[in-house]
């Protein structure tokens, strides 16, 4: 496959409602899009980076640079044998997954299309639809966060991730567990807490929890194991699996009984399938998180996680959970709580780009 000409923008799309974590809210997105253009096709990619590194070191602001300054320059006018060597020009760039994950998830879509297959039927999807989650923000009131959760239930989502943090957790969360006794709840405290909060953390055993989502420091997999052996509910580990070789050191500490799979923040497909792949190997399921992408990203994942041991539902809203207006055609929707996998060439849906011309707030191209 070889890269004729690459297209970088940056849009800007409003969320339909402030989106909170522990460390921060969102009321709009800043999206990089990428379209790469081929000899038989072209294919868009988006890159996940957050507005602030709070999540991740790496920002829009940081993503195009690496991609502007030294990745799409290296990539296009060559010729790859697949996705999978297409970042060997820049593999001394250390870091900046997001980023290049951009890139690589790009030539994936883009071999889709040469080929004239599914991105799920190339990557390996054995599902025609896989079942979705839900995370739910922070909320003012403990009233909201329950008529929250009762919108998403009623709506058939199949797991409902809740946001907490230090002072927002035991209580809240067992107001949503009394309320719903029955339902699939998980928590998610994006590294609010530390070894100290262990106690506070034991008491959500008694919730029924799916898993315990990132509760501690992002770069400390030994703490996250001594607090495994005190948990029963499953820590599912998310920032501090980067790599597979971070998902294989985890699962030998006991850090974690559970992964997500988010593939920017892996660096793309080829990673996303290592972990999956030993994760299989080794009974841990694992399941695709969401960063509020819009529908390019969104057509990713869900061809990531039509994969056989993407067991549990992931991070995959409707569109219109986020949106009022998606950037593709069809928009994604479910149906009690499933969601279909494209399965037309590519990417398997089209972006509009009427919508995307009139969000696009920075442009940038280079050509062979």
């Amino acid at each position: 496959m070889k890269i004729r000409a690459a297209e970088l923008r940056e849009i800007h799309l409003r969320l339909k409602e402030r989106f909170e974590i522990s460390s921060g809210g969102w009321d709009l997105r800043r999206i990089l899009l990428l379209r790469m253009e081929g000899e038989n096709g072209d294919a868009w990619s988006e890159c996940v980076a957050g507005e602030a590194p709070n999540y991740s070191y790496e920002t829009p602001e940081t993503a195009w640079h690496i991609l502007t300054a030294y990745a799409l320059p290296a990539v296009v006018g060559r010729e790859f044998d697949g996705p999978g060597d297409i970042l060997s020009p820049v593999s001394w760039i250390r870091g900046h997954l997001m980023a290049l994950a951009t890139v690589e998830m790009g030539a994936w879509g883009l071999k889709a299309v040469e080929e004239g297959v599914s991105l799920r039927s190339l990557v390996g999807g054995i599902r025609d639809a896989v079942p979705v989650g839900v995370s739910v923000g922070l909320q003012g009131t403990d009233d909201d966060l329950l008529r929250q959760v009762e919108e998403r239930l009623t709506a058939g989502y199949r797991k409902i991730k809740l946001k907490i943090k230090p002072g927002r957790d035991v209580e809240m969360l067992r107001k949503v567990r009394d309320r719903f006794p029955e339902a699939p709840l998980m928590a998610d405290a994006n590294s609010s807490y530390s070894l100290a909060d262990a106690p506070r953390l034991v008491a959500l055993d008694a919730l029924d929890l799916m898993m315990i989502e990132q509760p501690l420091a992002y770069h400390d997999l030994r703490e996250h194991a001594l607090l495994q052996k005190r948990l029963k509910t499953p820590i599912c580990l998310d920032e501090s699996v980067v790599s597979p070789g971070d998902a294989r050191l985890a699962l030998e500490l006991g850090s974690g009984r559970i992964i997500n799979v988010k593939p920017g923040r892996v660096g793309g497909f080829g990673s996303s399938r290592e972990i999956h792949d030993l994760c299989a190997a080794r009974g841990v399921p694992v399941w695709c998180g969401g960063m509020l992408e819009a529908g390019v990203g969104r057509a990713y994942n869900l061809a990531l996680a039509s994969l056989p041991n993407f067991t549990i539902p992931g991070d995959i809203s409707e569109s219109r959970r986020y949106w009022d207006e998606d950037i593709v055609r069809p928009e994604f929707v479910m149906t009690k709580g499933m969601m279909p996998v494209p399965d037309g060439p590519g990417i398997g849906v089209e972006v509009r780009m009427d919508r995307v011309e009139a969000l696009t707030r920075k442009y940038w191209e280079k050509r062979a």
